[in-house]
């Protein structure tokens, strides 16, 4: 199971054997780079070790309080403050951590085990508990080591081609699933008997509604967020796009980093996806020092390969993640700085004003919202996501804003029929807003898209490059408290992170502050249709004629036909 994930952990490995229980290591070393840091890590004198991969980004405050409680430490890491808060408080600890993180306590004393992960769902932690064995890791990849033959959960397919990507906790294998954010499972090796707990959650509690002390609170709470992920031993440095997000995270780094400061950028030979005149301009500003790397639809043809062979699962994105991460490892970096989350909070994306067409869909006679009328309607290309629409499923709204395929183009594409792809849909848990305003729409992208996409790709493509993703806007307390402010001060008269711009136009350059929004977009419509890059991708499904629309129909197809013949037992690349 290590060697499946050695790209991640390329520094350090190690493994733990005590009669039943066995854990392995592969470490990327980020915070104390010696070998006082080294995992699977014992407790001083106590017979309680640890696994870990992550962030604990207070560790430093959480280490004084312990010191003052009588704790020693013998290294300078996060790891050994975990096993000593755990010592000091039990499961309380879990809450106290503020940071990304996934990890296995093995408590000898007490035959307790506990697999716990962070309250955002930044580190991802997969596991399968049947009979009498746990079975987990950081990556799905690694549960084929276990058996090559691991059976394939049967609705993979469909769920991937109506969401672009699998909704936790669902994976391509049977019985493999995702351990919930800010959860923990806590499995008795006497008894044999396992729970599943929840220590924290974020809630929408709108309870801030003076718009000065909403300014001035997020600059205070993302600021120190930037300041306590740039703490690192190794190399570390920001991406940056040219957006709003990224230029606030690059400008707060160079605050604390100042000249040394290192970001780092990718630029298209396509002008209409270039954003290197908003890069030079916040570069211009804080004069750091920026590295530029070109991807061309040749790097990409020639990438494909290795693409395929770093997505742990199938997925329409990443590979911008991808490109960036491989040109980070290329520059010594071991860590770096992204602005994700800033779009799911503070309103960035175009579902913020889409949601309304929702509230108009509902308010219609049932006659009209009924599905089979929907699906009618949906005919014409343009409209299939219109489907989705008026069934009695909270995914409805999400599907209709993202959706890849409807339905009915799943069980042509597959074979089935749209009844089973429907009850497929029905194992995806979603609980959403009941009512359909912005808070939904933040709701639902961060719940779904943010966790179940955004966050699992930077993770297994920065993985795979050995570069540790951290994402400032993501931290607990700055999340907790975006959550906490009123609708009409986040999203004033549709007005997308009104409130990012109000708190830091004084250090954001105009251009940036009043360009549109882009996104990290690849010019994938222009390059899937180049012949290099399709015979890259060697897909029988791909075409563009066939498929229409969105790149990501077409490529959604050629990731299912990828993962589709690594699970009949051939190599993906």
């Amino acid at each position: 199971m290590c060697a499946a994930m050695a790209h991640g952990g390329p520094d350090d490995t190690g493994f733990l054997r005590d009669g039943a229980v066995c854990l392995g290591h592969k470490r990327l070393s980020i915070i104390d780079l010696s070998s006082a840091a080294h995992q699977p890590m014992r407790a001083a004198g106590r017979n309680v070790w640890i696994t870990y991969n992550g962030e604990i980004y207070n560790f430093q405050e959480l280490k004084k309080e312990l010191s003052l409680l009588g704790h020693k430490f013998s290294s300078a890491s996060d790891t050994e403050v975990i096993i000593s808060a755990y010592l000091q408080w039990g499961e309380e600890a879990f809450a106290k951590f503020n940071g990304m993180f996934a990890f296995c306590l093995y408590d000898k004393d007490n035959a307790l085990v506990y697999l716990v992960r962070d309250a955002v769902g930044i580190k991802p932690l997969y596991y399968s508990l049947a009979g009498e064995q746990l079975i987990f890791a950081s990556e799905v990849r690694a549960f084929k080591s276990v058996n090559p033959a691991w059976p394939e959960d049967p609705d993979w397919r469909p769920l991937f081609l109506a969401f672009g990507h699998l909704p936790a906790p669902l994976t391509t294998l049977k019985g493999v699933q995702s351990l919930p954010k800010g959860s923990f499972l806590r499995l008795n090796l006497t008894s044999g008997v396992s729970e599943l707990k929840k220590f924290f959650s974020f809630e929408f509690s709108e309870t801030v509604n003076d718009p000065a002390s909403a300014v001035a609170s997020s600059r205070r709470l993302i600021d120190a967020a930037v300041k306590r992920h740039l703490v690192s031993d190794a190399p570390i440095g920001v991406f940056l796009s040219g957006g709003l997000d990224s230029s606030i995270i690059s400008a707060l780094a160079y605050k604390y980093h100042g000249e040394n400061l290192r970001t780092l950028s990718i630029t298209f030979e396509e002008n209409d996806y270039s954003e290197e005149a908003f890069q030079a301009s916040i570069v211009n500003r804080i004069k750091c020092r920026h590295s530029s790397f070109r991807v061309t639809r040749r790097d990409f043809a020639e990438s494909v390969p290795d693409i395929f062979a770093a997505m742990d699962q199938p997925t329409t994105d990443g590979v911008n993640t991808y490109f960036i991460t491989k040109y980070a490892k290329k520059e010594g970096f071991k860590a770096v700085l992204s602005g994700i989350g800033a779009d799911e909070l503070y309103g960035g994306y175009g579902s913020f004003n889409r949601v309304g067409k929702i509230a108009w869909v509902n308010a219609l006679p049932d006659f009209v919202r009924k599905p089979a009328v929907m699906a009618d309607f949906a005919r014409a290309g343009k409209y299939r996501r219109t489907s989705y629409l008026g069934r009695p499923n909270e995914l409805s709204a999400y599907l209709f804003l993202r959706g890849i395929f409807s339905p009915k183009e799943i069980a042509g594409t597959l074979g089935g029929t749209e009844g089973g792809v429907l009850k497929a849909l029905e194992r995806v848990a979603f609980s959403g807003r009941k009512k359909l305003d912005k808070n939904y729409a933040s709701h639902m992208e961060t719940e779904l898209y943010l966790q179940n996409q955004i966050l699992k790709d930077t993770d297994s493509m920065g993985m795979w490059n050995s570069v540790e993703v951290r994402v400032p806007f993501l931290d607990r307390d700055s999340m907790s408290y975006a959550l906490s402010v009123a609708q009409k001060i986040k999203f004033p008269n549709g007005d997308g992170k009104s409130l990012l711009r109000k708190a830091f136009r004084d250090i954001i350059p105009a251009e940036i502050l009043q360009r549109k929004k882009m996104g990290f977009s690849f010019p994938f419509n222009e390059w899937l249709s180049d012949k290099e890059v399709l015979s890259a991708c060697s897909s029988s499904r791909l075409s563009k004629a066939s498929v229409g629309g969105h790149w990501s129909r077409a490529w959604g197809l050629v990731v299912m036909e990828r993962f589709g013949r690594a699970a009949a037992g051939r190599a993906v690349n």
